[in-house]
Order: C-alpha cells, then sequence, then structure tokens
C-alpha cells in the first residue's frame, strides 16, 4: 500500500484557501498513486489558540463546509484524512475526518486536547482501505501509550498522527526530540506503520496569540521497528508518500500480541499501581 501526507501551511480563518491546497494535494496523491493521504490536524479552519477565534471558523460535519469538501474531492480516488475544528451541538471538538469519494466514512477527535475549549474525544475508530486497517490519533495523542494501543488492539496496522506543532524557540530542540522518541515507541511497541503528518509555518500564525514560534515540519512515515522510511524537508511544504509492506506491521508475540498480552498481565497491577499513587480524598 502506498500512504502519504500533505506537510502544508494553513490559514487560521481561511477556509477556501485551505480546501483549496487540500485539492491540490490530492491531485499529487492521485499523480503518484498514493492510496492513503493526510493532512495536517486542524488543516481547514486553522488552529487558533483562543476560544473566540476558534468558534468562528468552527463547522459540523452536515453544515455547508463539509458538504463543499466533499464536493470539491469527491473526484479524486485517493482517501483523506483531513482536520478541522469541529462543533458538535455546542461543544467544539479536535477532530479528523476521514474522507473518500464524497463521502465521509467517520471522523476522529483528539483524545488529549490541551485547549481548554476543546471536549475530549473518547472514541477510537477503525478505518479500512483495500483490506488494510487503519487508525487515526492527533498530535500529543502519540505522546500517551493507550490511544495507539486501542487502535493497534483493534487491528490497524497503520496509524495516522496529523499534527500541528508551532513551537517556541526555546522549546524547539526538546520538542523534536520527544515527539520522535515518542513516535518510535509508539511504532515498535505496537509493530505497526507510524505517519507523523505536521504542518509547516511559512510566516507568523495569526491565530497564535499568545507566543511566538515556529512550525518546522519534520513529518515522516515510520516502519514497524522504528526505522524511519521517508521524512520531509523541514521549513517549506513538502509532500511525502511510501510503500509500506503491512505484512510487515504484525505482532504475533504471545501468540495474541504483545499490547494484549501486557494489558493481560499487567493491567490489573497498573490499575492497583494506579490507585496507590492517587491522593486521598479528605
Amino acid at each position: 500500500m502506498r500512504i502519504g501526507h500533505c506537510q502544508l501551511d494553513s490559514r487560521s480563518g481561511d477556509f477556501e484557501g485551505n480546501l483549496a491546497k487540500v485539492v491540490q494535494g490530492l491531485e499529487r496523491a492521485d499523480r503518484d498513486h498514493v492510496e492513503i493521504v493526510s493532512f495536517p490536524e486542524c488543516f481547514l479552519t486553522g488552529y487558533p489558540d483562543t476560544e473566540e477565534l476558534a468558534r468562528q471558523g468552527a463547522f459540523a460535519t452536515s453544515a455547508p463546509q463539509m458538504l463543499k469538501v466533499l464536493d470539491r474531492t469527491s473526484r479524486f480516488n485517493a482517501t483523506a484524512i483531513v482536520g478541522f475544528n469541529e462543533l458538535r451541538g455546542q461543544d467544539l471538538y479536535n477532530t479528523a475526518a476521514v474522507i473518500h469519494k464524497g463521502h465521509v466514512l467517520g471522523t476522529y477527535s483528539k483524545c488529549s486536547a490541551y485547549q481548554r475549549f476543546h471536549k475530549q474525544g473518547r472514541e477510537f475508530p477503525v478505518f479500512e482501505r483495500g483490506g488494510v486497517k487503519f487508525g487515526v490519533i492527533i498530535c500529543s495523542d502519540g505522546g500517551y501509550i493507550e490511544p495507539a494501543r486501542i487502535l493497534a488492539m483493534k487491528g490497524a496496522r497503520i496509524i495516522f498522527a496529523p499534527h500541528y506543532n508551532y513551537i517556541s524557540k526555546e522549546y524547539l530542540l526538546t520538542h523534536f526530540q520527544e515527539v520522535r522518541a515518542d513516535h518510535v515507541a509508539r511504532a515498535v511497541e505496537n509493530r505497526v506503520y507510524f505517519v507523523r503528518g505536521n504542518n509547516v509555518n511559512l510566516a507568523r500564525d495569526p491565530g497564535i496569540t499568545r507566543y511566538d514560534g515556529v512550525g518546522y515540519g519534520d513529518s515522516y512515515i515510520m516502519d514497524p521497528f522504528g526505522e524511519m522510511v521517508v521524512r520531509s524537508r523541514r521549513f517549506r511544504e513538502d509532500f511525502i508518500f511510501a510503500d509500506v509492506d503491512v505484512g510487515m506491521a504484525q505482532d504475533t508475540a504471545w501468540k495474541v500480541g504483545r499490547s494484549l498480552w501486557s494489558f493481560r498481565e499487567f493491567g490489573p497491577l497498573l490499575a492497583d499501581a494506579a490507585r496507590a499513587a492517587a491522593p486521598t480524598s479528605k
């Protein structure tokens, strides 16, 4: 299977401009015969850091904006993973939609959302293309063991992780090291392909109001043994893809896979340790 990512610069509040880039990315994906392609976190709406700005661009999966996305992308063969600020009733979610041939196959909402105005997602759907199961997590979700493990235990062989990184200069190197270490761990411990699909910022993001930062890129596809198959260029828009052998993404340890075996063997002990570590309520 050939999978890829469009490392692009989205602008907060510029739905039409961002959608035009999605269309261009899908044109490239089809030209290169990519079957599943991801776009950065909250790409369609941008990723502002205030609730007021987030709500201005947010929309529901049934809204005219989504219908326009489906109409503009229906002619492409590639399955697209594209993020947006989702309005669900009065609640806001950081969501990625999985789209194919004019249909929303499903959505995933970030489970470790650290913007206070985003609700936390708690569903972990698995999708399928060409007989291959894949799942989606978003950005900081990949820094935790459980989200990727849940998807792997549901049969996902590829995990896409769209990111939006706008990192302060002081934290840049630390962030770079931590993120790569997290993703090697997620790929190896679950024996999956892991796609870190980042954004890039070509200028200061007007949606980020609290600090100045850098969107440096560094998107990549990691194989089930923690080796980087392909990596994007940094500080520029780019398109990456790779042919992946999903036969490598098979966890047969202990005949049930390491994740399931670990949960069965150590899950109760972990729960005991968590209870012991929890502060006593008074």
